[in-house]
């Protein structure tokens, strides 16, 4: 039977060339921190693939931290920022943050910080009036996502810094942009942020690697002490066949971005077109990235639709990976104000330029025949 993925936005299939990337580097063993001609080899390989990270984000690869994925790096840029700037004042965030920032701050504003979140309006933007306010008492830190991981909604970000840069100059900015390279152009350098976090696996790259973008390497302090690797940030003997991974699939998404950015448009349209005449109500806005689009389907458990799926062989999911097996409805879908019926049934479908057309075909066939099944069963039920 075939199998459909449609859940990239929780983690992406490894790219061929990436797996040859990888398997080709096996054979280089030696400590990239070694003296010798056989740790600089390898040294060699890491900074050919962290300027290929850098060329993606559009920074200087002197400005980057590999780290173990974006959960790492999120928690290093806020607890490293704060813990090395002793700044005084409140914490800023969104609403709709992955849980890798959210719980930072719910741990934080446990431990006594002013933390404020910002609302999003009904299309899933931060609402800037609401962080023009926040910003009228000193601030210490601002963290806003460059796109949301439920909804595929993209922040206004160049407007925020604007108002950030004005109101609170001093305040440092970190942008969550794990969804963002490959989906989106834009240069972190330019957008002037202090920190952003990236993670390999979400651009067909390997898990259990990432990166930490740092405008200046002094803003934060390291969580591991040791033996200075990483410019003294992150001590340890880096994930040597994870950095090269996250080189070469750096480089086929900066290469092929236009391209890709337009099949999985082409696929997003077909499923849209698919949707007519079915249950759902796209949650999603259409100038978001193309790659994630939520629906939700009144009356229907997301998590009974997805397992009905799943039997098909399509895969998709209820919201973030890293929160779905608590059973929590999803704090993004409550901040869009949808009501607990739409919430609870909630269905994320994500997209990559490894999908087909055919595959997108297939799922929506499987989708309506799973929605005839489940009302037919609900019908019988309720006699």
């Amino acid at each position: 039977m075939r199998q459909v993925y449609l859940d990239n936005a929780a983690t992406t299939p490894l790219h061929p060339q990436v797996k040859q990337a990888i398997q080709g580097a096996m054979a280089e063993y030696a400590n990239p921190s070694s003296l010798h001609s056989l740790g600089a080899g390898v040294e060699k390989l890491l900074s050919q693939a962290r300027a290929e990270v850098a060329g993606l984000l559009k920074v200087n690869s002197a400005n980057l931290v590999f780290t173990s994925g974006g959960t790492e790096a999120n928690n290093m840029a806020i607890k490293g920022a704060l813990a090395r700037s002793g700044r005084k004042g409140r914490l800023v965030t969104s609403s709709i943050e992955h849980p890798s920032v959210m719980e930072v701050y719910r741990r934080l504003e446990s431990e006594g910080w002013d933390v404020v979140r910002i609302p999003v309006d009904d299309g899933g933007q931060v609402q800037l009036e609401a962080l023009e306010q926040a910003l009228a008492q000193p601030t210490a830190l601002v963290s806003i996502m460059a796109v949301n991981n439920e909804t595929g909604v993209i922040q206004p970000l160049e407007k925020a810094m604007e108002l950030i840069r004005a109101r609170q100059p001093r305040a440092l900015v970190h942008v969550d942009a794990v969804q963002a390279p490959g989906k989106v152009e834009f240069r972190l350098a330019d957008l002037g942020v202090d920190l952003a976090s990236v993670s390999a696996h979400k651009i067909h790259g390997p898990k259990g690697i990432g990166a930490l973008y740092l405008r200046n390497r002094d803003l934060i302090n390291p969580v591991l002490d040791g033996g200075g690797q990483e410019g003294g940030l992150r001590s340890g003997t880096e994930n040597v066949l994870g950095i090269i991974g996250f080189g070469e699939a750096a480089r086929l998404a900066k290469d092929g971005f236009a391209q890709n950015l337009a099949h999985v448009a082409g696929l997003r349209s077909r499923f849209v077109d698919g949707m007519e005449g079915l249950s759902g109500q796209i949650v999603s806005p259409e100038d978001g990235v193309p790659h994630i689009l939520a629906v939700s389907f009144p009356g229907f458990r997301g998590e009974v639709l997805l397992q009905a799926l799943s039997a098909h062989n399509v895969f998709v999911s209820t919201g973030a990976a890293c929160s779905g097996k608590k059973g929590n409805l999803s704090h993004v879908a409550e901040a869009l104000g949808l009501d607990d019926e739409s919430r609870l049934g909630l269905i994320r479908f994500s997209f990559s330029s490894m999908n087909t057309e055919e595959e997108v075909v297939y799922a929506l066939t499987k989708m309506e025949e799973v929605l005839a099944e489940l009302a037919f069963v609900r019908g019988r039920r309720s006699r």
